[in-house]
């Protein structure tokens, strides 16, 4: 497998590249964020491992053009403690962040547990339906129907009416959960251990950034078509998909 390094710290690379190759990987690297871009876009790489604080082009903005036109998953490094940094991160489509300075062996099994979620989620996504929802729900094309709401899990495609909303990874993944089980409460850590891997790290507070990004993007994308569910918020325990008439008939969420 291949991993791309998109750092400009040179001793941090061999440190990486030192643990990742006695580890198996294949390793690419880059000292800035276009550089990185051209490489992502060239090699096709399986895991990116993303510097926030890099020359001509930040993480940030690194880690949103990557999610506009790829599901690869990325591991953030930081030298920046704060919560709100660590958020906006994982806002952007980041799938999981170390703090600087890191363990190389943590970092060696965060790549694995970020790949071989990866590869699960990939398998499952091929997998038919369990159950059939009661005139709502999942067809024998694999795909869920909720009104204008279209879910095609083989093809891991979200439509509303004739529109495609472009979800990141986890979006996807959390959104399959919560409509595969409609009426069903989710327990924050329950959606971390089926969404995220029992190995992840990360705590409850990645889910809830992660349904409020999905919600905005369904939101928008709802514009010009009714919506016929709601992902509510049962406060103090999780969230659940809910199947409804009439949006209007129903109380808001937060």
């Amino acid at each position: 497998m291949k991993i791309l390094v998109i750092e400009d710290e040179a001793n941090i690379v061999q440190v990486i590249r030192l643990y990742l190759e006695q580890a198996g990987y294949t390793l690419l690297s880059a000292s800035d964020g276009i550089t990185g871009l051209e490489l992502h876009a060239r090699e096709h790489p399986d895991l990116v491992i993303l510097d926030l604080m890099l020359p001509a082009l930040d993480g940030m903005e690194v880690c949103r053009r990557i999610r506009a036109w790829a599901t690869t998953p990325i591991l953030m490094l930081t030298a920046r403690q704060s919560e709100e940094d660590r958020i906006e991160g994982l806002e952007l489509g980041a799938d999981d962040y170390l703090v600087k300075p890191f363990s190389p062996r943590e970092l060696v099994s965060r790549v694995k547990a970020i790949l071989r979620r990866s590869a699960i989620s990939s398998i499952d996504s091929t997998k038919q339906p369990l159950a059939e929802q009661s005139g709502k729900g999942r067809a024998d094309d694999g795909k869920l129907h909720f009104g204008s709401l279209v879910i095609n899990i083989p093809a891991r495609r979200v439509m509303v009416g004739k529109q495609q909303v472009t979800l990141t990874a986890k979006e996807f993944d959390l959104l399959v959960a919560l409509a595969s089980a409609p009426d069903h409460v989710f327990t924050r850590e329950s959606l971390l251990n089926q969404v995220w891997g029992y190995t992840y790290l990360g705590d409850g507070r990645t889910v809830d950034v992660h349904i409020g990004t999905l919600r905005k993007k369904l939101e928008a994308a709802h514009a010009a078509s009714p919506i016929s569910y709601q992902i509510q918020t049962v406060w103090g325990v999780g969230y659940k998909f809910v199947p409804v008439i009439s949006v209007s008939a129903t109380p808001q969420d937060e």
